[in-house]
């Protein structure tokens, strides 16, 4: 198993060097940079102007020594300063991270109290009305778009019944209308997962062995079919972290919320190179641990995901 870590961990340097050096071209690629962003508002500026603030800032250099450059100074603890406020980023991220912590955390938790009780009464009432009516209303959540979703909420819940306010705050009641309008897609998926999760254990053999040995229908629930639903939670929510963590921009601007993913947002409309930078090796780091705590939660679960990490699947 250590083994594996090790070979994972080691697997992240070439793919944060891929993803940055990709990022940073990709950036490069639109006429106008960070100093043309930043005159716009001030009408009619001159190129020697212009020069003298991309040689401050360094743009005048090549793309391949910028990027080593940035590279060096990561390496040492340092991801530089915003072109546009000049505050450092690892200051600036820092002060942005609290308010998609706390969506992300009750995004994930509206999911579970949701999702769970769903997906567990679809699966029992097979074939009937409620299944009937709750996948109904999964295939909607599923198929509506994240931004109408949060559009519709803030229509009828903060301009029509005045419950909310229309721009989300930090505290419990501004972040409840964007956790829900987050929690509503990702548990018309989590409640499909758990039904055909719990259908399927349920027509396994072991069950029906249970059951014909007397063992009561709520015991065999409760302490086995349960139990195999820890690994699909496990996995979905950790693919959902990974997506909250990396910033839900769109939601996040819909509801003026002040987290990583309005920042990101904000600093690739102005060019701002070492804030949407840090936002990429953020993001890949996520993606990266939250894939990763998952399959030693699993090895820890699933006895076959132990044996075959021995034999060296992984």
């Amino acid at each position: 198993m250590n083994v594996y870590i090790k070979h994972r961990f080691l697997l992240l340097l070439p793919v944060l060097l891929g993803i940055t050096f990709f990022t940073f071209v990709l950036m490069q690629l639109p006429a106008d940079d960070t100093v043309d962003m930043m005159y716009k508002a001030s009408g009619a500026v001159s190129e020697t102007v212009k020069a003298a603030a991309r040689a401050e800032l360094g743009l005048d250099r090549p793309l391949l020594v910028r990027y080593l450059d940035w590279l060096l100074a990561v390496c040492s603890g340092d991801m530089g300063r915003s072109y546009i406020s000049g505050t450092p980023v690892t200051a600036l991220f820092v002060a942005k991270l609290q308010p998609t912590l706390y969506l992300t955390a009750l995004a994930l938790l509206l999911t579970a109290c949701i999702s769970v009780p769903l997906g567990i009464a679809a699966a029992l009432r097979h074939n009937r009305c409620c299944d009937h009516l709750i996948r109904c209303c999964a295939f909607l959540g599923n198929s509506l778009p994240g931004f109408f979703i949060a559009l519709l909420l803030l229509y009828c819940f903060a301009l029509k019944l005045n419950f909310f306010t229309v721009l989300g705050g930090s505290g419990f009641g501004g972040l409840l209308l964007p956790a829900l309008a987050l929690a509503i897609p990702m548990s018309a998926k989590y409640i499909r997962h758990i039904r055909s999760n719990i259908l399927e254990e349920i027509n396994r053999d072991y069950v029906a062995g249970a059951l014909v040995r007397g063992i009561p229908k709520a015991t065999v629930f409760r302490r086995f079919i349960l139990r195999s639903l820890g690994s699909t939670l496990i996995t979905l929510l950790s693919l959902s972290v990974g997506s909250l963590l990396g910033g839900t921009a769109i939601i996040e601007m819909i509801f003026m919320i002040d987290g990583i993913g309005k920042m990101a947002m904000d600093a690739i409309l102005m060019r701002d190179y070492p804030v949407v930078q840090a936002y990429v090796v953020w993001t890949a780091l996520i993606f990266t641990c939250v894939n990763l705590v998952p399959d030693l939660l699993l090895h820890q679960l699933e006895p076959q995901a132990r044996q075959f990490t021995k034999g060296g699947g992984w």
